[in-house]
């Protein structure tokens, strides 16, 4: 990679290392992982269960720390950051799509979205605004004050991408978005998802056990016994 690549990658990972200690034995379960993600790239993250997938995307996601090798997001260097800016790069920069919607029971679809604007220090009245506008990308205007067990299933998946996109990060993080819904919502909810992504210009890595997904992308990452290939 030259430093023109770093500049314009939004999501650089070189030699990833991630090992676990189980008893008198060490579990490798990524070798060396490398990748480059830049603005609009969407990438099919496929492999295996049990093969890594949600740990490196854990790992991206800063929610864990690699044994070894380097992580930079648009352009920052992860790797020796305190926690407290490990945090904040992460409410800034990344967002994360679970394959179960995690919303909060007691809060309206609305203010789901919302939260990741207030915690960022928008105000209420601006956050709801945003919100509401995001709502309706995706023709859920009218769900806004409906809590998500008063949703569908499609529906509650909507609302957990577009907080994940409310504050317009860097890159995009997801981990079998669709893998909990039924086929013919998932084609739809995934469709969507990509749509929003590449209108918002992020760089995504979207890991997926459907083949049928995963060449809608851009392009395929497959995971093997820890290391990244770009064939299967």
């Amino acid at each position: 990679m030259n430093k023109n690549d770093e500049i314009t990658s939004l999501l650089s990972v070189r030699n990833l290392t991630k090992t676990f200690i189980q008893g008198p034995k060490t579990l490798e379960v990524l070798k060396n992982a490398s990748v480059t993600l830049v603005p609009g790239e969407i990438v099919a993250l496929v492999g295996a269960s049990g093969s890594g997938k949600s740990t490196l995307l854990q790992l991206l996601g800063l929610l864990d720390t690699p044994s070894s090798g380097q992580i930079l997001i648009d352009g920052q260097s992860t790797l020796s950051l305190s926690d407290d800016k490990r945090s904040d790069l992460r409410r800034r920069k990344i967002g994360f799509v679970y394959q179960f919607h995690h919303l909060l029971p007691q809060f309206t679809a609305l203010e789901n979205v919302m939260l990741p604007l207030q915690i960022m220090g928008m105000s209420s009245s601006e956050a709801q605004k945003k919100a509401f506008s995001f709502l309706g990308k995706l023709n859920l205007q009218d769900r806004a004050d409906h809590r998500p067990s008063q949703l569908s299933g499609g529906e509650q998946q909507r609302v957990a991408i577009l907080r994940a996109l409310a504050n317009n990060p860097s890159v995009l993080l997801a981990d079998e978005p669709t893998g909990n819904l039924d086929e013919k919502t998932a084609a739809t909810v995934f469709d969507e998802f990509l749509s929003l992504a590449k209108e918002h210009k992020m760089a995504c890595l979207i890991a997926t056990h459907s083949m049928g997904l995963a060449h809608k992308m851009d392009r395929i990452l497959y995971l093997r016994q820890g290391a990244l290939y770009s064939s299967p």
